[in-house]
């Protein structure tokens, strides 16, 4: 057990060579939801900000009128974010599950010198050689000790310390978080998968391979939950619901309302939705989801985000494509971000999404979350 934190805001929180001086990460939320408003807001308060990057290349798209590259698009991002905030630790967030854009966005992010680069939905299996590379942060988001060994070992038994490559962090993801979730259906509510149960080990761990820094996500609303994971060794924390409904966030009306207007824990379900294979959190007042209910299944994919390689190399499967059982995540997702008006909103929120209940800013949150009001 660690010594309890008495003052979070003396407590430092080292992301490769960023210090911040709150140790706070915004945890990406996708799709268009943590973009450049809310990432360099949070950045200004002394946290720091992960963009989320999936749909970028469809929202800078439409942004712009005219057709762009993920590289292209993650770069017009960062340039954003950078712009509202200059000194401020900014990074993003890449899913191993979208396939088709993970090499790219890592590739644009390492040349705009990002200050960090988060990795989830998905255990790390490669990364890209950059032309001319310099030193990059890389967290992994892990859900077990398991997880965190088998990625030690890739560290260990791969070049990427020669490419330049610095493992930063480990962000420790327990089952109350939003979107996708590292576990089973059965394992969400067992006491034994909670973020307290699971921390310890990767902290362990984490310690015996160089003191390596362990952020906890999911889950955490307030202070107090913050004085309490890191008295359990957490080096920091990462939040996302919370900031979901603030000014600064790029979800729609309708999204934060539906947060809002979800009242109770039993308004926030995990689906087996998602055609990448992990269990989702959906919000149950999503209109997608009433209509999955009506109609028992789900709308077919014609996105392609999360397409997989065929046997023949190319980008044409989809568990969303082809059969009935998975949610085309791609299409309702970008319809709550305001990039598809073809088709009904799909919301995701963590498991106390319930306890938000009006709209506010970055600003009042970090300083109830520092002890400030």
């Amino acid at each position: 057990m660690v010594d309890k934190i008495k003052n979070i805001n003396d407590h430092e929180l080292i992301i490769g060579n960023k210090k911040l001086s709150f140790p706070l990460i915004l945890g990406p939320m996708g799709v268009g939801v943590s973009l450049s408003d809310l990432v360099a807001a949070v950045a200004n308060e002394g946290g720091a900000g992960t963009l989320s990057i999936v749909g970028i290349r469809e929202i800078w798209s439409q942004k712009l009128g005219r057709s762009v590259s993920t590289y292209d698009a993650v770069t017009f991002e960062i340039e954003a974010a950078r712009s509202l905030s200059p000194k401020g630790v900014i990074g993003i967030n890449v899913m191993v599950a979208v396939q088709r854009d993970y090499e790219d966005s890592i590739k644009a992010a390492v040349d705009m010198e990002i200050d960090y680069i988060s990795i989830g939905a998905g255990l790390i299996g490669s990364l890209p050689i950059i032309d001319h590379p310099h030193k990059t942060a890389i967290a992994v988001i892990v859900s077990s000790d398991r997880a965190a060994n088998i990625i030690l070992r890739r560290w260990k038994n791969n070049h990427w310390r020669e490419m330049d490559y610095d493992l930063a962090a480990f962000i420790v993801e327990g089952p109350l978080a939003g979107g996708h979730l590292g576990f089973s259906i059965a394992q969400v509510t067992k006491p034994e998968y909670q973020l307290e149960a699971i921390l310890p080990s990767i902290k362990k761990l984490a310690e015996d391979n160089g003191n390596i820094p362990v952020i906890a996500a999911g889950g955490i609303y307030n202070r107090d939950d913050i004085l309490s994971i890191m008295s359990l060794g957490a080096d920091g924390v990462q939040m996302a619901t919370r900031f979901l409904v603030t000014e600064e966030s790029a979800a729609s009306q309708a999204y934060k309302m539906a947060v809002i207007n979800t009242t109770e824990p039993e308004g926030i379900i995990v689906s087996r939705g998602s055609p990448c294979g992990l269990p989702f959190r959906v919000l149950v007042n999503s209109p997608m989801y009433q209509t999955y209910l009506k109609a028992g299944r789900p709308l077919k994919c014609d996105e392609g985000y999360l397409l997989r390689k065929d046997l023949a190399g190319k980008y044409t499967v989809c568990l969303a494509k082809d059969g009935y059982k998975f949610f085309c995540i791609c299409n309702g997702l970008l319809a709550s971000a305001g990039y598809n008006d073809k088709e009904e909103d799909l919301y995701t929120g963590g498991a106390n999404a319930y306890r938000c209940n009006e709209i506010t800013t970055v600003k009042k949150i970090m300083n109830e979350l520092k002890g400030l009001d």
